[in-house]
């Protein structure tokens, strides 16, 4: 299983294995058939249940040496592999379409991290599987680490069983000011216009019910945004275990005028939650990590129920686009 016609199993810097699985699993063209992009979509059409189960098993994809390095070529990586499209409605990051289903990721300023989180997961429905491609890697920094949530689990419950009892029994409520418009240096910082797709209140009123949102309207033009109870732990079916899915530590750590941390995340009975413990979380999440250095034409693929991802600082220029799928 570690190897097809066009793609062999490669050894990548700061890679973990898992009951002998690597994490990230990375593959490289397989050196006796070199692959145009004719040949590597062919492949990935061809080959995508070899594919698929790769990703069932570790969790994360690694496309390195491949022949894609602008963002249509990407775009037609993604289309190879036939997931459908999910739209950017409801999330937070300042993002931009780019051609067909690519869109730039999180254009917060680069010197700034972005925490652990699975993508959208406030949302009842959120994308099973996330692309990353690196048009332009970083001299240094920038990275995208990752994580695997059902051990995030497993070692917050060993370490603090009874407050893992107790989001399991009542969840999480996440809170937060939307400005009107996008403030450019957050990474959650899309104004309830772009996050809604709309200007009109009463049609984001009814956008926002859908998405199991409740909206609080502020006098300056602000809104205040409400998610939840909703849970903090989900079980992965396929993989029949637990897994930490929720924006705790990013909710938490991730803030800006109008927003307080401490009132951001609460259990569900609006408890609020003890900040070491929290920290203990994030101290968690960076240990289990694994951050490999990018480098141009690097194509993640990740699932976004068993791994969470971040992003770390960088000086150097940057360009790491995305692609949602359901």
């Amino acid at each position: 299983m570690s190897e097809s016609a066009n793609f062999v199993e490669m050894q990548i810097p700061h890679q973990k294995f898992y009951n002998g699985i690597q994490f990230p699993y990375a593959l490289s063209p397989n050196p006796e058939t070199p692959l145009s992009l004719s040949h590597l979509t062919q492949a990935i059409k061809s080959q995508k249940p070899f594919l698929e189960a790769l990703l069932l098993k570790s969790g994360a994809l690694l496309f390195r040496g491949i022949p894609v390095s602008t963002a249509s070529t990407f775009n037609d990586v993604v289309e190879a592999f036939g997931f459908d499209e999910l739209p950017y409605v409801g999330g937070g990051a300042p993002r931009t379409k780019v051609v067909g289903r690519v869109t730039t990721a999180n254009e917060s300023p680069p010197d700034q991290n972005i925490p652990f989180h699975h993508e959208m997961v406030q949302l009842p429905e959120f994308p099973s599987k996330l692309f990353f491609f690196c048009e332009v890697e970083p001299g240094s920094g920038g990275e995208t680490p990752i994580v695997l949530s059902h051990i995030v689990y497993e070692r917050m419950k060993e370490r603090h069983p009874e407050f893992v009892g107790r989001l399991e029994e009542h969840g999480l409520v996440y809170t937060r000011v939307l400005l009107e418009d996008d403030d450019p240096l957050s990474p959650i910082g899309r104004g309830w216009k772009s996050t809604l797709s709309t200007e009109d209140k009463s049609v984001a009123g009814q956008r926002a019910a859908k998405l199991g949102m409740k909206l609080e309207w502020l006098k300056d033009g602000a809104v205040k945004t409400i998610w939840g109870p909703m849970p903090a732990i989900k079980y992965d079916k396929a993989r029949q275990r637990n897994v930490w899915f929720n924006q705790m530590a990013f909710a938490y750590t991730v803030y800006d005028a109008g927003n307080d941390p401490g009132k951001a995340v609460t259990f569900g009975d609006g408890k609020p939650i003890p900040a070491y413990i929290i920290n203990d979380c994030v101290n968690i999440l960076e240990e289990e990590s694994v951050a490999f250095p990018w480098q141009r034409g690097d194509i993640l693929l990740l699932d976004n129920l068993a791994v969470l991802h971040s992003r770390r600082s960088s000086k150097t220029p940057r360009r790491i686009l995305a692609s949602l799928c359901k």
